[in-house]
């Protein structure tokens, strides 16, 4: 009499679920794959142009440096670089003026204001300054200087944004005392006033400690400027 087989006790293996990429059909691997390598050259492309824009200058910056800047502005704009540059050794300060027209109809020309000033007077002594009295302006003028670096005749995107934004920061500081008064701001007019800091004690460099300015062009106020400064 044969004995019967034993039954196994092991259960049947079962190979694990495919997952990802490897789950789905050929042809949509194939579309994950060039997709997923689309995106990587695209980071390497983007970290690149990055490292570019706030590396020190080079040949390849220098080369390429239109592509770099068409790249990174606006949206991509870094406000740092990689290595840190040497300490500002000038006093910037901006100011304006403008010509009022009065609500008789006379026209009148403000003497300079230094908003510069007016931030440092804000900024003193508090112990909380906001962002707008700390880097409004100051990156204002930066951007428009970068995209105009002498002869104020830049063209482009850059140049047209950054002349309406410091334009509005302009009509915005010099307009409230006018507009209490019934008056109207019709043109205004910017500089800066730039003098180099005198040299330390123990330095025997010699430093022209006079004040350059750098006198913009009448720029007329158009009502986008008016409703902006409103806000």
């Amino acid at each position: 009499m044969s004995r019967p087989e034993p039954v196994s006790s092991r259960e049947p293996v079962q190979r694990p679920e495919a997952r990802g990429i490897v789950a789905l059909s050929f042809p949509y691997q194939v579309a994950a794959a060039i997709a997923l390598g689309m995106i990587g050259v695209l980071t390497a492309v983007h970290l690149a142009m990055v490292f570019l824009h706030v590396a020190p200058s080079n040949t390849v910056s220098k080369q390429y440096g239109k592509a770099v800047d068409d790249w990174i502005y606006p949206e991509f704009e870094q406000n740092w670089k990689l290595f840190a540059p040497n300490p500002l050794q000038q006093n910037i300060a901006v100011q304006a003026r403008a010509e009022i027209r009065t609500k008789d109809g006379g026209v009148s020309t403000t003497g300079w204001t230094d908003l510069s000033a007016e931030d440092g007077a804000a900024l003193h002594g508090n112990i909380l300054p906001s962002h707008v009295d700390q880097n409004e302006l100051r990156r204002a003028w930066d951007f428009y200087t970068n995209a105009h670096p002498n002869d104020n005749q830049a063209g482009g995107l850059r140049a047209d944004l950054s002349e309406r934004y410091i334009r509005r920061i302009v009509v915005m500081r010099l307009g409230d005392g006018p507009k209490k008064a019934g008056s109207t701001v019709e043109r205004i007019q910017v500089r800066s006033a730039t003098a180099s800091l005198k040299a330390p004690p123990w330095s025997h460099e010699k430093i022209d400690t006079g004040t350059s300015y750098r006198v913009l062009p009448w720029w007329t106020v158009v009502p986008a400027d008016r409703t902006e400064a409103d806000r």
